[in-house]
């Protein structure tokens, strides 16, 4: 459907892809992911031809449609309905509804034959195009992303910017592209509306591209990874989850062949050391001189899970209860959120509030906040210091200061060090702390805005959707930092993932009243679903090779005693070298039989079969003995040769 080859595509002098390549087929689910700033988003707006790359090829089949939700419809606006917005989705439909009822205008004065034939045709085409149930099918789509039946009629400039977006997606579904690129459509989602918009993906017939770092959206709507990483494309036939079993697996072949190089490389180097001023190795040493100028070096692998290791310190110690919500009632005009509600908040709780949007969880928030008026009473408890995060808080960033100067603000008794060391656990290094707040994107911002809520003291936090904008290294941090943190916090996330890695306990609002569930998101969907089995997940053998052998010890050096013992001493020179010999010729074949099993590992067509993947794997795991084995050998040889060399004189 759409082949992309040898793409390269540059920033000034970095490369966000060199000879990178894919290919796109009808119907895949497609999950690209990566770190940011690594090029995912200019994937996508070099896929539907917004920005032309530097280097390679594009080649789309000529039927080939494309739909692509971008964060940039988030500033569309119009006083058209919601509902019409949708259906200009049906761009012929549309023109043969204006067409027809010009007709049927015109034959209220003017009823002629040919007006009853183009009306017949009109309508022929219009019934073959469906046209009769595109607005139900908008509706229903509307509806399944969150839309009320009385919002449907309201005009898009009354909604936010999330729920403008939302419209947009109806608009693009409804469209039905052979190829939908969905670029972070999560971010604007309540958990409801997820889930609908995954149930639609897993049945949708066109090929999907999904930007997203929801894991667990990704798990199940996807069938194919792709990971940006190193300028290319790096294909992996199954979920995010099979993602990370195989890209553990290749990190492991990966690091042996590392490795097993290096300890080859330093072999080596010895070798070239010891024997490059012995006349009789001369030769041989330079061979292996050369040999190391001409080997392709194998990468180290770099951990892109960073470990991070926060130090919180609490100003004062907050008694056992953190916060009373006693008899709360809420409503904004008609529309009531709270009727004398009630909740009670303990030291060490860590809760997860969850639900569709609209229910009031932000705004139970900023009631827990103090911020926002109610009826009733709350209550905060004793020595009780809490931080608020929320997305519209980028915006208080001070845009002039850098990163030292906004997070100095939050904690001045730091000193730059400590500093430095937050920033760097939010993946910020070197020079980058400089940087004014003004040149960073969203997803920067927010890492300093929750460094700056981490780093302020507080006992009790309350984050709201604290996940939106972050790429999956940046969640992974925020749940280590959570997870270090001694205090109490109230988290608002739609993310799954982050939610059940979070939460020791569930709240949700019901009925006007938040109620509670007291265990893990885990466990409280398997409450809810009334305790669903959940599948298997499938892992690969352990292969640990096997223990490298010992070395035989080497001759003990001493003076000949007779020709008996020189000729002994030299039938075990020649002896050694030709160990030596036979050791280097059988490590050269099995080398090179290695670089070609590594080629098979990395082949889509081997790793998309779980028993051919197994029984490469085995046999890779089997060579590498083999080669150290024979290294050993090798070395164990040369040793012995070059001390009875000195036997002889």
């Amino acid at each position: 459907m759409i082949s992309i080859t040898n793409l390269s595509y540059y920033l000034g002098s970095r490369a966000l892809y060199e000879n990178a390549s894919l290919h796109i087929k009808p119907g895949q689910k497609i999950g690209l992911i990566g770190l940011n700033g690594t090029g995912k988003s200019t994937l996508l707006r070099i896929i539907i031809g917004e920005y032309q790359p530097d280097g390679g090829t594009i080649s789309k089949a000529g039927d080939v449609t494309i739909g692509f939700l971008n964060q940039d419809l988030l500033s569309y606006q119009t006083d058209d309905s919601i509902l019409s917005v949708a259906m200009q989705a049906f761009e012929r439909q549309n023109k043969l509804q204006a067409i027809i009822d010009d007709i049927l205008h015109q034959m209220e004065t003017n009823y002629t034959d040919d007006l009853i034939d183009k009306l017949g045709r009109a309508q022929e085409e219009f019934e073959s195009l469906d046209g009769y149930t595109v607005q139900s099918r908008a509706e229903e789509i509307l509806e399944g992303l969150g839309f009320s039946t009385a919002d449907l009629q309201k005009p898009l400039r009354m909604f936010s910017g999330g729920w403008r977006m939302r419209v947009m997606l109806a608009k693009l579904l409804l469209q039905k592209p052979s190829l939908l690129m969905l670029d972070e459509p999560t971010n604007h989602l309540d958990l409801p509306s997820i889930q609908w918009v995954e149930k639609y993906i897993q049945t949708y017939e066109g090929a999907v591209i999904v930007v997203s770092h929801d894991r667990e959206f990704l798990d199940n709507v996807i069938d194919v990874t792709v990971e940006v990483s190193g300028a290319k494309l790096n294909y992996y036939p199954g979920n995010y989850s099979f993602y990370l079993e195989e890209k553990a697996l290749r990190n492991e072949i990966q690091k042996g062949a590392y490795e097993n190089q290096q300890a080859k490389i330093r072999q080596t180097e010895r070798f070239i050391e010891r024997f490059k001023a012995k006349a009789t190795k001369a030769k041989q040493a330079q061979s292996r001189v050369k040999m190391l100028e001409k080997m392709e070096l194998v990468d180290d692998v770099i951990d892109e899970n960073a470990r991070v290791n926060f130090k919180f310190n609490f100003s004062t110690q907050p008694g056992r209860h953190i916060l009373h919500l006693d008899d709360i009632s809420k409503a904004y005009g008609e529309k009531r959120i709270l009727t004398r509600a009630d909740i009670r908040l303990e030291r060490g709780d860590k809760v997860a509030l969850i639900g569709a949007n609209g229910r009031g969880k932000s705004t139970l928030l900023r009631i827990i906040a103090g911020s926002e008026p109610i009826e009733g009473e709350r209550r905060l408890g004793h020595n009780v210091l809490f931080s608020f995060y929320a997305q519209h808080q980028l915006e208080s960033l001070n845009v002039e200061d850098n990163m030292l100067e906004e997070l100095k603000q939050a904690n001045p008794e730091k000193s730059e060090g400590e500093l430095r060391g937050v920033l760097g656990c939010f993946l910020f290094s070197g020079d980058d702390v400089f940087k004014k707040i003004k040149v960073l994107s969203g997803g920067e911002k927010s890492r300093v805005a929750l460094a700056k809520v981490l780093l302020s003291q507080a006992n009790f936090l309350l984050l709201d959707e604290p996940t939106n904008h972050l790429d999956m290294q940046s969640v992974n941090i925020l749940i280590q930092a959570l997870a270090q943190y001694e205090g109490t916090y109230v988290v608002v996330s739609h993310d799954r993932y982050f939610v059940s890695q979070i939460a020791n306990k569930i709240w949700y609002i019901e009925d006007e009243q938040i109620k509670e569930y007291p265990g893990t998101y885990d466990e409280y969907e398997m409450w809810l679903e009334d305790r669903k089995e959940s599948g298997v997940k499938s892992a690969f053998a352990d292969n640990k090779p096997a223990p490298a052998p010992v070395a035989p010890k080497p001759v003990a050096a001493a003076a000949p005693s007779s020709d008996n013992d020189r000729k002994e001493w030299q039938k075990a020179l020649k002896k050694a070298n030709q160990v030596a010999e036979d050791a280097e010729g059988k490590i050269s074949q099995l080398e090179a039989r290695k670089g070609k099993l590594e080629a098979e590992l990395a082949d889509p067509s081997t790793y998309g079969d779980d028993k051919l993947m197994q029984a490469k794997n085995d046999e890779y795991h089997r060579l590498m003995n083999q080669i150290d084995q024979l290294q050993s050998q090798w070395e164990s040889a040369m040793l012995e040769a070059e001390q009875l060399e000195a036997k002889l004189g």
